[in-house]
């Protein structure tokens, strides 16, 4: 049997690992278009801030998957898939003959039709070559603009700002993370952010990048402009879906899949960021890792279905620690926050419960439960009786478990 993986990143990866656990006996080809092994992409933000050595970024040594007899091909795209056939082309003109085949091609960084958006130092974040002549560029250019107030957005604002670059952060929204947190929440966050050195610009509109060739500035919808030579665009990611599209899988934001990730057509699975499952493409770690396993298992006659993930983030950002996991947002009949708030300690705490039944929390400005919240979402856990306890320091987490 010969299992071949379209994709290199993280879910590629973690289902070659896990095919190679689980069949000792079979042959695994992974075919990655970027040309370095693979890497954990938040490491990226640790190397622009100047954290963590180039070198260090990678997952594995060098001869990780040599010693796991799985033949890795990395920069060469794949340019099409004959599912009809079981053959994958690659631009170098290879054919290759599959048994099952994963599509783990991740998503790309999204790049909005913004006039100016071609102009030299205008750049993304997605790839290890990307952090590379971004951080060339940065070398003589020190006056920054991050378009997009969502996670990526204000990891990399913060990571700049640590080589000491003057950095503003733009969102069209009128709030920074405005899947993660609510109102109250983000206020929180917004000062921290300014207390540490970062404008904050919300509900701005970027309508042009100016410059004569090479970045100078930005023009929003309010008339008003900014002065800034490298633009750094974080408005989040498109699932890489085109080689399924042009082989005639069903494609809707991604890839559609069932439980064991198995897309349209047989013998062809798909996960990561490049999937679509029960509707929802996730673009978070814990997903892709989920789907990755399950569709490891699948690909060669084994059950492990995927029943969805609860989305959760928990990072540092300006000094606070965060975590938001599930419905943070959801009201109405049968549903009930319970909040504790302390602005000037940077201190934020909901509990969104529904019938009694938690189903999300934010936990901002301390590590101290977080853990322990988020394992309590993923249950659903009945926490009625308790809840107000629930956001004080000294409630223990122990005796409710």
């Amino acid at each position: 049997m010969n299992a071949v993986i379209v994709g290199s990143g993280l879910a590629g990866t973690i289902a070659a690992k896990t095919l190679r656990e689980l069949r000792p006996d079979i042959g695994i080809e992974v075919l990655g278009e970027e040309r370095h092994p693979y890497y954990p992409r938040p490491n990226l933000i640790e190397y622009v801030a100047g954290r963590l050595a180039r070198e260090r970024i990678f997952a594995f040594p060098e001869s990780w998957a040599e010693r796991q007899a799985i033949a890795v091909r990395l920069g060469g795209a794949v340019v099409r898939i004959r599912p009809d056939q079981n053959l994958v082309e690659t631009a170098a003109g290879d054919q290759v003959r599959y048994d099952a085949l994963l599509l783990a091609t991740g998503a790309r960084a999204a790049r909005p039709p913004i006039p100016g958006i071609e102009r030299t130092g205008v750049f993304v974040l997605r790839t290890l070559d990307d952090a590379d002549a971004l951080l060339a560029h940065l070398g003589e250019h020190r006056r920054v603009a991050v378009l997009g107030g969502g996670l990526l957005g204000l990891e990399i604002a913060r990571a700049i700002r640590s080589r000491e670059a003057e950095v503003d952060v733009i969102e069209v929204f009128d709030r920074l993370l405005p899947r993660q947190l609510d109102a109250e929440a983000a206020a929180i966050l917004k000062a921290q952010f300014e207390r540490s050195g970062i404008g904050v610009r919300l509900g701005e509109t970027t309508q042009e990048i100016l410059g004569d060739g090479a970045v100078r500035g930005l023009r929003f919808g309010s008339g008003g402009t900014l002065g800034v030579d490298a633009v750094i665009v974080a408005a989040g990611m498109t699932p890489e879906t085109g080689l399924a599209r042009e082989a005639g899988l069903q494609v809707g934001r991604g890839i559609l899949v069932d439980d064991r990730m198995r897309a349209s057509h047989p013998g062809v699975f798909a996960a990561g960021d490049a999937a679509e499952h029960a509707g929802r493409t996730y673009g978070i770690i814990p997903a892709a890792f989920e789907q990755a396993r399950a569709a490891a298992h699948a690909m060669i006659g084994l059950d492990l279905p995927y029943g969805g993930t609860v989305p959760a983030n928990t990072l540092k950002v300006a000094g606070l620690h965060l975590t938001s996991v599930g419905e943070v947002h959801a009201a109405g009949p049968g549903f009930e926050s319970v909040v504790r708030a302390e602005p000037e300690a940077g201190l934020y705490k909901k509990l969104v419960l529904f019938e009694g039944r938690l189903v999300g929390a934010i936990w901002m400005g301390t590590k101290k439960g977080a853990l322990e919240i988020g394992r309590f979402v993923a249950l659903k856990k009945d926490v009625e009786r308790y809840k107000k306890d629930l956001v004080e320091d000294a409630f223990d987490f122990g005796e409710a478990s």
